[in-house]
């Protein structure tokens, strides 16, 4: 049975008409453009089934824009500002609350977060968690000779065998990663950058182009998320590719979407909030973003998820000081790895 939890504000209207029709859209439909990142939008990921849900329902016309990754999103809207076409903004992470509601774009979404399920508090007017999932550096177990179980196991690693990272100035992993050296390390960051710096192949804009990379076979491994082998188990039914659980615990990303100030459908976007975190959706996020939801789904988890490594510890840092220090944290990081 479809399940959608519209906001009070158009239940009652509703009852008695079309959406399309109690927004004045009888003509022609309205138009929700969703910016988001690119490995959202292809038809092996959440976008197209979220389409079809959506627009099933909705009397609109629902348009995703991918882009590079969550910290591109933020930059697009600074530089669109006002002007933006976007209604609602989907794939940044809690890292970048702060900067995202200083761009004063964002409204209020009006979402009820009681019946959120998240391993870390939240609560937040403006913005929705629709995901989350620790980051790991997940590695092919056929070619990976010593698995890291440390950040200085990694460091210390072979230097053949390469890693593929992301920048953190376009990447939301990217910038979680920065986040993640910052909370082992604190002020000798820098140092262990540049220790790890001979073992990076290379540093990408965003996930998609990293994850290709490892795949492909360019290098054994790649920063992404301890849910990331539960893909290779279920659609490939394979566990050669494995995530490294670090003694010092892995850094937490928990993704978020919020709705413009800017839209001209403002409804429609909150609906659409409401849709991203209803049973429905969360029901196959984990099999098409292979992620973990944030409600509890209509249905198990396939028995892949089971296998997934455990966090020794969910590590996060304040998002005021993330937003506080990220471009001075970001220099350093350049400068450590030299590029």
């Amino acid at each position: 049975m479809r399940t959608l939890l519209l906001p009070s504000l158009l239940f009652a209207t509703l009852a008695t008409a079309p959406l399309s029709q109690a927004l004045g859209q009888d003509a022609e439909k309205p138009v929700l453009t969703v910016y988001t990142y690119d490995s959202f939008v292809p038809d092996w990921g959440p976008g197209p089934r979220i389409e079809t849900g959506f627009e099933a329902i909705c009397g609109c016309d629902l348009r995703f824009v991918g882009l590079d990754d969550g910290v591109g999103i933020l930059n697009r809207l600074r530089l669109e500002g006002e002007g933006t076409k976007a209604d609602v903004a989907l794939g940044m992470t809690t890292d970048l609350i702060p900067e995202l509601r200083a761009t004063g774009l964002f409204a209020p979404s009006g979402i009820d977060l009681s019946t959120l399920d998240l391993p870390v508090a939240y609560d937040d007017a403006d913005f929705v968690p629709f995901d989350y999932a620790p980051l790991a550096f997940v590695y092919d177990s056929e070619t990976v000779s010593n698995v890291p179980e440390s950040f200085d196991a990694l460091i210390a690693g072979p230097a053949d065998e390469k890693i593929v990272i992301m920048d953190p100035r376009t990447s939301t992993p990217g910038l979680g990663l920065l986040l993640w050296m910052k909370a082992v390390y604190g002020d000798a960051a820098a140092e262990k950058w540049k220790a790890l710096s001979p073992r990076i192949l290379t540093v990408t804009p965003g996930w998609s182009e990293a994850y290709g990379l490892f795949t492909s076979g360019e290098a054994p491994i790649v920063l992404s998320y301890t849910t990331s082998p539960a893909y290779h188990m279920v659609e490939e039914g394979t566990e050669r590719y494995k995530a490294a659980r670090f003694s010092e615990g892995q850094y937490m990303q928990v993704e978020i979407a919020g709705v413009l100030k800017t839209s001209e459908h403002p409804d429609l976007a909150k609906a659409f909030l409401e849709y991203l975190v209803s049973p429905e959706v969360q029901s196959f996020i984990p099999v098409t973003n292979w992620t973990l939801p944030v409600v509890t789904p209509s249905q198990s988890l396939p028995d892949a998820f089971g296998k997934l490594v455990s966090p020794a510890k969910a590590l996060l840092i304040d998002p005021e000081d993330v937003a506080a220090n990220r471009q001075a944290w970001t220099q350093e990081w350049l400068q450590a790895i030299g590029r």
